[in-house]
């Protein structure tokens, strides 16, 4: 580990699964309770969640610095996105639905299609493409690893080592 190394690819997307899944929780909880003011508050996610969100996110880190560098404006950035994870979510539920395995279903939402998207959640997606912009992928690229976190890692994965030869 050199000085100021940046995390991983998969700590990446470790930290925007964790993210994602935080905020379906919220958002489901929200929902639910301005729908039907159950005020247990309690949000709820797929374990296909970690994945599809990991990898949304980790992909729009790459769009992200792309539309920054050909000095996109932020509405232009934040449709791109917005159309991004309409085609992600369509993509991964109509793949999870072919194994019967879809967590969601918005037919009962009038602008849906086909119960794997819908219009409704357009301003939803847009803001959530705008924190993950502006704070989860800005702030996950800044995190550094520096030498004396890499020395203990290090220490760590060989003390590990040991423990399980013996």
């Amino acid at each position: 580990y050199k000085n100021n190394t940046p995390l991983s690819p998969l700590a990446r997307l470790y930290i925007y699964a964790l993210h994602g899944c935080l905020c379906e929780v919220a958002f489901t909880a929200a929902w639910d309770w301005y729908y039907t003011r159950d005020h247990r508050l309690a949000g709820h996610t797929s374990l296909w969640a970690l994945l599809i969100y990991s990898s949304a996110i980790f992909f729009m880190e790459g769009l992200s610095v792309r539309l920054q560098q050909k000095h996109c404006l932020l509405p232009v950035r934040l449709t791109v996105y917005t159309l991004f994870i309409y085609l992600w979510e369509f993509s991964w539920g109509f793949l999870l639905r072919l194994f019967g395995a879809c967590p969601w279903d918005y037919s009962e939402f009038r602008y849906n299609f086909i119960g794997l998207v819908t219009l409704e959640y357009a301003i939803p997606w847009a803001l959530a493409a705008l924190i993950a912009e502006k704070h989860v992928i800005r702030n996950t690229l800044k995190i550094r690893l520096d030498k004396y976190a890499a020395t203990i890692h290090i220490h760590l994965a060989r003390l590990h080592r040991k423990t399980n030869e013996t």
